[in-house]
């Protein structure tokens, strides 16, 4: 049986680190935020009319794939794309309430958040961005992206496909 001091102390909890490449991993992800952020920004005052609005949204839902990668960096890019658009989509019907507006005139940076009118072309370009992030994801992410493939096609020439001593090379 436990001593009473030893069940009331205190026990030193160490919270195990992250393997080396989930660090890596959201390393690049805050990088590629911080240039989404820049970008965003850029296509705010750079881009007039519709080109500026699906611009802009479409950095929007990247921004928000980034955010929810970096918070759970070895999730499924689908999944990741799937819940940035439904929070894209989310925030978007709730500039439809006066809240957002409300909130943006107290404090500037909040229009940027929750933006203050509703625009229906946003949804389409919310879809477009998660659907670009999670593939630019997948082409770039170590060992399972296309980029990443090392292995020969299989094929009558490939030394693996022929038995000992046969094939094109005898």
């Amino acid at each position: 049986m436990p001593s009473l001091r030893r069940v009331l102390s205190p026990r030193p909890t160490q919270r195990p680190t992250p393997p080396r490449g989930v660090t890596v991993r959201r390393m690049l992800l805050a990088g590629a935020a911080v240039a989404v952020v820049a970008a965003g920004l850029w296509a705010r005052t750079g881009l007039a009319g519709a080109a500026g609005d699906a611009a802009g949204g479409i950095l929007y839902a990247v921004l928000i794939y980034l955010l929810l990668a970096f918070t759970a960096p070895r999730a499924r890019g689908a999944a990741v794309a799937a819940a940035a658009v439904v929070l894209c989509v989310v925030i978007e019907l709730f500039q439809l309430t006066p809240w957002p507006a409300q909130w943006g005139m107290q404090w500037a940076p909040l229009r940027l958040v929750f933006g203050t009118t509703f625009n229906p072309w946003d949804l389409p370009a919310y879809a477009a961005g998660g659907g670009v992030a999670a593939l630019t994801d997948w082409l770039l992410r170590p060992g399972t992206g296309a980029l990443h493939d090392k292995r020969e096609p299989a094929g009558p020439w490939c030394p693996e496909s022929e038995p000992e001593g046969r094939g094109p090379h005898r």
